[in-house]
């Protein structure tokens, strides 16, 4: 296999595009660290939040938060208590875990992803059939979950929608978190969990095809509940840093932000989401869609590329209108009632707001 450039990859790994901020923060780290930890908490969470240390370097903010949220979650991983991070979508869920395994164990990449499809060997171990059927059941024909490889190395490993597993197969957590083992009935032995060791999952209730955790599975876990941001201002500044630096890493050519056609799609959302008009004088359907934060990332960054390449370099409201109504109208009945009435009843009296009503009803 040839070796990739770091320029050619799509999507650098955090401890890829972070390694020059993850190296200054361990070189300033004095603090003390649990074990196998590559930073202490405190650097955990100021690579995750932002900062700047005593040499100048400046870390950026990977996470927009309350830092008091991102210090219980670094303080549960240093415990022996898993960490599940729980809320709808687009809160950041995925990213925040990301970014924490890097920072703990430089290693992001122990993840299960959760789908209805998802085995339970997939969480546990599986077997090289060639190997077992030529040599019986050794642990050279055993294949290694990320789970396993995270407790004999003393790392963290991520699960990825935990809530989408079905529930017979998110109960095969529950021995690894209760007694860090993981048993090997095939071989009469087990795999016990090195020290640094622990999970994140994420999950969110929100979504069709969730299967609630168990009783005991749910007592394994701390939770940490992620919220939308809590004002306009605050999920501005979320979609415009995310925006660029999405369009740097898909080199999209160069179109200077507008904030006003951020504005005003964090505004659609923010108000559908609420069902009623930031003023709160107009009641509106709520769409069925989760319409988060990522979700208007996804549609100003969809809109830059339109501009961009079909355009005049320049974002205006006919390069965002097309995404914006793909992500409000999920369900063709209920949800084109909704965004019609929204149109009607709220953006067409909107003065400033005439060139996006028209490329909306054009679409």
């Amino acid at each position: 296999m040839s070796k990739q450039s770091p320029q050619s990859i799509l999507r650098p790994h955090a401890e890829q595009e972070f390694a020059h901020e993850l190296a200054a923060l361990a070189k300033a780290d004095d603090r003390e660290r649990p074990p196998s930890w590559k930073l202490s908490p405190w650097a955990v969470v100021t690579y995750v939040l932002g900062g700047q240390l005593a040499d100048g370097t400046v870390i950026s903010p990977k996470y927009v938060g309350r830092r008091r949220l991102v210090e219980i979650a670094v303080a549960t991983l240093a415990t022996d208590r898993a960490l599940l991070l729980l809320g709808v979508p687009g809160t950041a869920k995925t990213w925040l875990s990301e970014h924490l395994a890097a920072a703990i164990s430089g290693d992001s990449t122990l993840l299960v992803q959760g789908t209805a499809g998802t085995a339970e060997e997939q969480l546990r171990y599986g077997w090289n059939y060639a190997r077992l059927l030529a040599e019986g059941p050794s642990v050279a024909a055993l294949v290694p979950s990320p789970i396993y490889r995270a407790m004999e190395h003393g790392s963290i490993a991520r699960v990825e929608e935990l809530t989408r597993m079905p529930s017979d197969v998110q109960d095969a957590l529950v021995t690894v978190l209760s007694e860090k083992t993981l048993p090997l009935p095939e071989l009469g032995s087990e795999v016990q969990a090195v020290a640094g060791f622990n999970v994140i999952a994420t999950a969110n209730d929100r979504d069709r095809g969730v299967n609630d955790l168990s009783a005991a599975l749910r007592r394994r876990f701390n939770t940490v509940v992620l919220p939308l941001p809590t004002d306009i201002e605050e999920e501005v500044a979320i979609v415009e840093r995310r925006v660029a630096e999405l369009g740097a890493a898909l080199r999209l050519p160069t179109v200077p932000a507008a904030n006003d056609e951020i504005r005003r799609v964090v505004t659609v959302f923010r108000e559908l989401r609420a069902g009623a008009t930031e003023d709160g004088r107009t009641s509106l359907k709520v769409p069925t869609g989760s319409l988060s934060t990522a979700e208007a990332i996804s549609v100003i960054t969809n809109g830059v590329a339109l501009a961009a390449h079909f355009g005049n370099g320049k974002l205006t409201s006919a390069d965002v209108a097309a995404g914006i109504v793909g992500a409000v109208v999920k369900d063709p009945v209920h949800d084109s009632v909704a965004w019609r009435e929204y149109l009607e009843a709220v953006v067409r009296d909107r003065s400033d707001w005439t060139e996006f009503y028209e490329a909306c009803r054009e679409l």
